[in-house]
């Protein structure tokens, strides 16, 4: 059962290069995702539905399709991708920022989804009562919004950096699958059941996914949970 642990180089190199990605894509979705959460959650405004359903829409695309997207936006043709390479040197597509970006779109659904529940289930009394002791929205939304929403806003990230961790179709037509750069966990798999012999090494990478996953997800639960008491006992 050793060959269960013993990873080849590669293997390591698909495994850190996929938790890597996936905690870049989760904090810099952290963010867009609280503001996009709190407009959706607390805004009135013409073009609110049109907004959620662009959030959401990479849970019902195929991630095939949004991959094609962000090749067609970012890649270096592209509008956004051309404009950001010429001025400031960042290049996405075929590169491991260009793998965070497809994990950080096709997870921020999740994200967004998990902060805007907690939002919602806010009393707003308690913020209005903030506010006429003379505190700024700014301040309202640091010292008694942020702190009652931290568990969805745990469970968001965690969610987003799970999603991260498994994603494939999106990565692999917007930065293909390059071993070092952009191989991550699931396009690593998806190489090992194209060769012969290959099963051994696809099990490997698969327990190992699995196990990443699931610790992110019991990790959010248990953070979830503690930051809950901790806001019970205060």
């Amino acid at each position: 059962m050793t060959w269960l642990v013993d990873l080849t180089p590669d293997e390591w190199n698909a495994v850190r290069l996929s938790i890597k990605v996936a905690t870049v894509a989760m904090l810099a979705s952290l963010p867009p995702g609280i503001a996009i959460a709190l407009l959706l959650a607390r805004g009135q405004f013409w073009g609110k539905t049109l907004l959620n359903g662009v959030v959401h829409l990479p849970l019902i695309l195929p991630p095939v399709v949004t991959g094609y997207l962000l090749l067609l936006t970012f890649g270096k043709r592209g509008p956004a991708g051309a404009f950001l390479a010429e001025h400031f040197g960042i290049v996405f597509s075929f590169r491991w920022t260009g793998a965070a970006l497809a994990c950080g779109v096709m997870g921020f659904p999740l994200m967004v989804r998990a902060i805007r529940l907690s939002i919602e289930a806010v009393d707003r009394k308690m913020e209005a009562a903030a506010g006429t002791l003379g505190a700024n929205p700014l301040w309202v939304f640091a010292t008694i919004t942020l702190p009652l929403i931290l568990p969805g806003l745990i469970a968001g990230a965690i969610l987003a950096f799970a999603k991260a961790m498994g994603e494939f179709g999106a990565t692999i037509t917007f930065v293909s699958n390059i071993p070092n750069e952009t191989q991550t966990l699931p396009s690593a798999i998806y190489t090992f059941t194209q060769v012969p012999g290959g099963d051994e090494g696809a099990l490997r990478l698969t327990l190992i996914s699995v196990v990443i996953s699931m610790a992110a997800l019991v990790a959010s639960e248990v953070l979830a949970l503690r930051v809950g008491r901790q806001m019970d006992i205060e």
